[in-house]
Formats: structure tokens, C-alpha cells, sequence
């Protein structure tokens, strides 16, 4: 019996037991990690597992448990379990299965590398990127490099007849570097992660990266507080891109905790800037063909030419609003869905990250960003940064312990993106310009 015939029997199970619907989702997994520092490697760790969540509703009463197997000996106490649950909780008037859920489909995202790398490829990966940071000059230490494999699958059933199963793959590589002496050592690091091995940066590439930003933040000052433009390099550059999708989130639309809750329809960045999620891009890290309760995925211009086009939703948010699901809920197996984006980008603009901020007097060119965020509630925005000083129009001396501050309309009015987008991850931004932003520093 397969695993998809295992869920269907428990959706029947909790059926007998009383539930007037139910759906259940199996997570399984397999990974694989190494650590390894000045040579050595320090830890290596391999996991299995598989979560079991079951989700009943009778009438608007809606109750979830979980285990962590998924043996048939079980589901009646499981089922009994929910059941007992469900009949005791208050009930939800937005609650049930997506109506908008569908028989998914056969399109092939090339999710899937067939390559597993053992043990000792890690470590060999590992290696090659400390390698590469402790080759450069000026690198004092390191705080080590790791390498990963991991390979998942969601199964999916619902009461409604809606039965699906996605997998993927994931390799990744990360390095940290540590320069200088004392109080004035600095640290940074890169990273990249790919579904397929083939496209994962080269290890020797990432150690280097890792080296040379760390080299580049030593010495730093704190500069005058003072308002300038703010040039955000793409690596925090999508921080913004996560504060817009908590402010169009549709549960945060719903209870009108989201500054953005009367924008639907109307421009909030400038003409030409477009955000997109596409959870059919082949090879996306975050790419599925049904979301967490069975509705088919299509993309969307969430920003379109500066207008924000739609919500996030899932079910039980698109009833609370009137609207339908977008098919982006996203779920585990202890708790309900919850809106949540796919692979999401900004769009790239035209001008080089150069010619973005040769006119630029004097500004901040951020690198790391540290606490705070945006008030969902207010849009009011305020982060601890690092990075360097922009002085006519190039990069100058390193800068830390600053706060910069400002709202969040007013930053997506005056955002500019470059023209160096490169999709790394799941959120993917070019370099971007905010005007006007204060800089607290000395």
C-alpha cells in the first residue's frame, strides 16, 4: 500500500469516527549534512523522518492532530482523537476544505535530481570552500563550511477526492570567514542552494565570496545620522519583498492588521516596477503544481507596473474577504493552512547597480541588516544595518551600529531596481534604490 492509499484510509477512518470531512498530509524527508572547519570535519549528521498531520471538521469545528508515523494500527485512535477535539472548539464560520481544490496535474517542474551525493562528496565540498576562504589574504579564521543534500515529499488527501504527491531535492553550500584581531574582527559569509547539483555555485567561488566580504566590512565607522538615498545590496534587498508579502497576506488582510488592507487595485510602487510568483518555474526551490490544500498553482503579477494586482490567499482567508483562493496556501502537518508566496522575485529594471547610484552625493549601500522590519500594522519601518558609505556615487569607507529608518509606502513609491537580477533562492531581488530613508548613526 502506498502512501497516498495509507491517507485515503485515514480520511476514511476519521469519516467512521464521526468527521464530516477530514484531509491528511504526510511530510518524508531524507538529509544529509557536513561541518567542517580549519580542516577538519566536525560534524556529520543524516535524518529520516515523517510527520502525519489529520485535519477534521464537523460542521465549523475544525481540529488537527499530528504523529510521527504513519501506521494503520493507529488511525482509529488518531481519528478518535480529532474527532473528540473538534466537537470541544468554538466554531470557525471560514473553515473546510479549498472548494478550489483540483485533480493536480501532470506538468513536470524537474524537481527531482536523481544524483544523491554521499558522505564523503560533502566533505569534499565542504573542504573546497574553506579552502578557498583560508587561501585568501587577510582571512584570521573561520567559523567553518557546510554542505547539504535533502530530499523531500509532501503527500496530500482530502475527503473531497482531491489525492497528490510532489518531491524535490535540494543541495546547498555555505562559508564564514572571520578577519582581523580583537575588537575590530569582522564576519560575513555566502551561500547559494539549488535543486539540482549542477546548478549549485562552485564551492571555491562561495569560500572566496565569503573572504572577501568579510575583508571589506574591516575598520568600519558609524556615520552621521543624516536622511540619504539607500542602495540595498540584493542579498537584504528581499526583506522588502518579505514585508510586502506579510502586508498582503490575506489573514492579515482579513483581521486588518496590514497597512495595506484599502490598496487592492492601486499603484503603491512606481511605473515599471513588477513583482512576481511563479510556483511552476522549472527547477524554483519553492515550485509546486498544487498548494498546501489540493488548489492548482498558476503565476501572478502580484505588483504589475507598480499596482498591487491581488492578496495572498488561501481558503479560509478568501471567504473571510469574499474572494478565492489564489492557490497559495502553504501548510506543515501541526497546524491549518496559511498564505504564504512561491518562488517570488522583483523583477529586474534597467540601469546597472553603477549607474543606480552614480548621481548619488552621499548614501548608504547596505549589506547586512540586523532586528526590526516593518510594522504591519502602521507600515512604520526601522532596521539596524552595516554596510558601506556611497560617496559621489561609489562605494567608500565600511559603516556598522547604524538604524535606518522610514515607511514603508513612502519606500515602495520611490524604489528603483537594477538590472542584476539573478535567481538564487527562493525570494530573488535585483540591487534596489530607496530615496530618502534616515540613517541614525554618531
Amino acid at each position: 500500500m502506498n502512501h497516498l492509499d495509507r491517507l485515503s484510509d485515514l480520511i476514511a477512518t476519521a469519516r467512521r469516527a464521526g468527521a464530516d470531512a477530514a484531509d491528511a498530509v504526510l511530510v518524508a524527508g531524507t538529509s544529509l549534512s557536513v561541518a567542517r572547519r580549519l580542516g577538519k570535519t566536525e560534524h556529520v549528521e543524516r535524518s529520516e523522518g515523517q510527520d502525519l498531520g489529520l485535519r477534521v471538521f464537523i460542521g465549523k469545528q475544525a481540529a488537527i492532530v499530528s504523529a510521527t508515523s504513519i501506521d494503520p494500527a493507529g488511525f482509529a485512535d488518531l481519528a478518535e482523537r480529532a474527532v473528540a477535539m473538534a466537537r470541544v472548539v468554538p466554531e470557525d464560520p471560514y473553515t473546510g476544505l479549498a472548494e478550489t481544490a483540483a485533480p493536480p496535474d501532470a506538468q513536470d517542474l524537474d524537481m527531482v535530481d536523481p544524483a544523491e551525493p554521499s558522505t564523503e562528496d560533502l566533505i569534499a565540498r565542504a573542504a573546497t570552500a574553506e579552502e578557498a576562504t583560508l587561501a585568501v589574504k587577510g582571512v584570521t579564521n573561520t567559523e567553518g563550511a557546510d554542505a547539504g543534500y535533502s530530499r523531500g515529499e509532501i503527500f496530500l488527501v482530502t475527503s473531497a477526492g482531491f489525492a497528490g504527491h510532489r518531491a524535490g531535492t535540494s543541495h546547498s553550500i555555505s562559508a564564514t570567514a572571520l578577519v582581523g584581531e580583537g575588537t575590530g574582527m569582522q564576519r560575513d559569509y555566502d551561500y547559494d542552494s539549488k535543486v539540482w547539483l549542477s546548478e549549485l555555485d562552485d564551492p571555491a567561488t562561495i569560500g572566496r565570496s565569503a573572504a572577501n566580504r568579510a575583508l571589506a566590512r574591516l575598520n568600519p565607522t558609524r556615520p552621521k545620522t543624516a536622511k540619504v538615498p539607500v542602495v540595498y545590496d540584493p542579498r537584504v534587498a528581499t526583506s522588502l519583498l518579505g514585508s510586502l508579502m506579510g502586508a498582503i497576506n490575506g489573514a492579515s488582510v482579513a483581521r486588518g492588521t496590514s497597512f495595506l488592507k484599502e490598496k487592492l487595485g492601486q499603484k503603491i510602487f512606481a511605473t515599471g516596477v513588477y513583482i512576481r510568483d511563479d510556483p511552476r518555474r522549472l527547477r524554483g526551490p519553492r515550485s509546486r503544481v498544487f498548494d498546501g490544500e489540493g488548489t492548482p498553482t498558476k503565476a501572478h503579477a502580484l505588483i504589475e507596473d507598480g499596482v498591487l494586482t491581488t492578496w495572498l490567499l488561501d481558503s479560509r482567508s478568501a471567504r473571510q474577504l469574499g474572494m478565492t483562493s489564489t492557490g497559495h496556501a502553504s501548510r506543515g502537518t501541526g497546524g491549518p493552512p496559511s498564505p504564504s508566496p512561491s518562488n517570488l522575485w522583483l523583477a529586474a529594471g534597467t540601469l546597472t547597480p553603477e549607474e543606480l547610484m552614480a548621481d548619488i552625493r552621499l548614501g548608504l549601500y547596505v549589506t547586512e541588516m540586523m532586528g526590526g522590519g516593518v510594522n504591519g500594522v502602521t507600515g512604520d519601518y526601522s532596521r539596524g544595518a552595516a554596510g558601506f558609505l556611497i560617496r559621489d556615487g561609489k562605494l567608500a569607507e565600511p559603516v556598522a551600529e547604524i538604524t535606518i529608518a522610514g515607511h514603508a509606502l513612502e519606500m515602495f513609491a520611490t524604489l528603483t531596481p537594477a538590472n542584476d537580477l539573478a535567481f538564487r533562492r527562493g525570494t530573488d531581488s535585483p540591487t534596489i534604490r530607496v530615496e530618502g530613508l534616515t540613517m541614525a548613526g554618531g
